[in-house]
């Protein structure tokens, strides 16, 4: 059966009008995601920015300064070796702190002494608490008591070579520091003690490589003889 030409022409133009909408219904959904999550990534920056400007405010200058009363007494003299020594850590409020009404955590941390901070960046004290690099090392986190309190503190066997003391923050309900104390004096050249790292090396690997040198050498010492004693075979002959 034939269709008038009109007919198709009718049909056509219907045809090109569906596309026509159907494709600036497909535009207006895909501008209006990426319209979505062009605004969902400006909100992310924007909340991180004021978390991250919160954060930068706070200041090593601002805390109170022996607010807590620290030590740290090694488990023995000398150099310390990690993963196996021990030190014994007190901490009490100070008499001449202010600022108890505020602290809610007892944050203490082990920190690197200045003389292993020299020509080592990423050990760099900064005055700008988000920034420091000085007390990378976690010890305990506990709540805040008024009585004096004590840890036993193995050493971490992932603790570097250096010479440390320890150092324990006051924190806030909004866990921002507001005090802190530490076993060394403000220069940090008192009370310190210096730590081992561990080498990864074993005494049974060391065994090990032993006997097998010794095995080396007697191998080529026979080896030497018997190759010196077929020559001296074939020479006879």
């Amino acid at each position: 059966m034939c269709t008038p030409p009109f007919i198709s022409n009718i049909k056509s133009q219907q045809t090109k009008a569906y596309s026509s909408s159907l494709s600036k219904y497909s535009d207006s959904r895909i501008s209006m995601a990426i319209h979505k999550s062009l605004f969902a990534s400006l909100l992310i920056c924007l909340l991180f920015q004021i978390s991250h400007g919160a954060t930068k405010e706070r200041l090593f200058s601002d805390l109170e300064k022996g607010a807590l009363e620290v030590t740290a007494k090694p488990s023995r003299e000398g150099v310390l070796d990690a993963g196996i020594d021990k030190l014994s850590i007190t901490w009490k409020l100070s008499s001449t702190a202010t600022k108890e009404a505020e602290f809610t955590t007892i944050k203490v941390k082990l920190c690197y002494a200045p003389v292993s901070q020299v020509d080592r960046p990423w050990r760099k004290t900064e005055n700008e608490l988000f920034k420091d690099k000085s007390c990378p090392h976690k010890i305990i986190t506990r709540a805040y008591d008024k009585s004096p309190q004590s840890f036993e503190y193995t050493l971490e066997r992932d603790i570097p070579t250096g010479t440390y003391f320890v150092r324990a923050y006051a924190v806030d309900a909004k866990d921002h520091e507001v005090a802190f104390g530490q076993s060394t004096n403000e220069a940090k050249s008192t009370n310190l003690f210096s730590v081992q790292a561990i080498s990864g090396r074993h005494k049974s690997l060391d065994i090990a490589s032993i006997c097998f040198s010794v095995f080396s050498v007697l191998a080529l010492l026979v080896f030497f003889v018997n190759e010196k004693r077929k020559a001296k075979i074939e020479q006879s002959k």
